[in-house]
């Protein structure tokens, strides 16, 4: 089904993209782009699987199939071609419309669609997980990008952080599931069905009242 989970793409599919993108427009792919787009595609790759610390330029341009040359050309070194292979934009303005009682239901639609069309956020989801670099990246994404936007909805915006980080372990959770482990059960879910189970449990941390200390039995 079209709303299940995407597969991930292999490390070549960011330049194959490209190339169909432009070719669909009836522009001849700049071999630039396409060179960018597989260094980018092999960083992430590359990254993810040996850290920011053990990646090595060399083995990046390898995976891309280029000399190492053209990484250095177009990044300069390592750490601006993970800054570059990082680089999220999660369109967080496109919410900034949306009323404090649709909130839930719309940052959940609003990540998943994210996520099926942006294999970087899959990437940098896998970097996050096994390297501190790769998790300060995913830890300013969501500051900088959702914190406000929570802090304008929740009922006390001193409490925005906590509440992010609540929202946090509720997306990033079925991120994780959905598209880097594939555990079936979350994969074979249907987009409107992951917002129905999801939706309220970010609503109450966007809108609710904290519970009162003390409030659950047994604690």
């Amino acid at each position: 089904m079209a709303d299940r989970a995407a597969s991930v793409p292999p490390p070549n599919a960011a330049a194959a993209d490209v190339r169909a993108a432009t070719v669909a427009s009836g522009a001849r792919p700049r071999r630039s782009d396409v060179t960018r787009a597989a260094i980018l595609a092999a960083a992430r790759e590359r990254f993810a699987a040996d850290g920011y610390e053990r990646a090595t330029i060399r083995a990046i341009a390898r995976d891309a199939g280029i000399d190492p040359s053209m990484v250095m050309r177009y990044y300069g070194n390592k750490e601006g071609l993970f800054a570059a292979a990082s680089a999220i934009d999660l369109r967080a303005e496109q919410l900034e419309a949306v009323s404090r009682e649709e909130m839930g239901a719309r940052l959940v639609r609003h990540f998943l669609e994210r996520w099926e069309r942006d294999e970087t956020l899959t990437g940098m989801l896998r970097v996050g997980v096994t390297n501190e670099a790769g998790a300060e990246r995913m830890r300013e994404v969501f500051r900088d990008q959702i914190g406000p936007l929570i802090a304008r909805v929740c009922p006390a915006p001193e409490e925005a952080p906590k509440r992010a980080a609540l929202i946090a372990s509720q997306i990033l959770g079925m991120a994780l599931c959905r598209y880097v482990l594939h555990l079936p059960p979350a994969v074979d879910l249907e987009r409107d069905e992951v917002v129905a189970w999801l939706a309220p449990t970010v609503q109450r941390y966007l809108a609710d009242a904290p519970p009162l200390s003390g409030g659950v039995p047994g604690v």
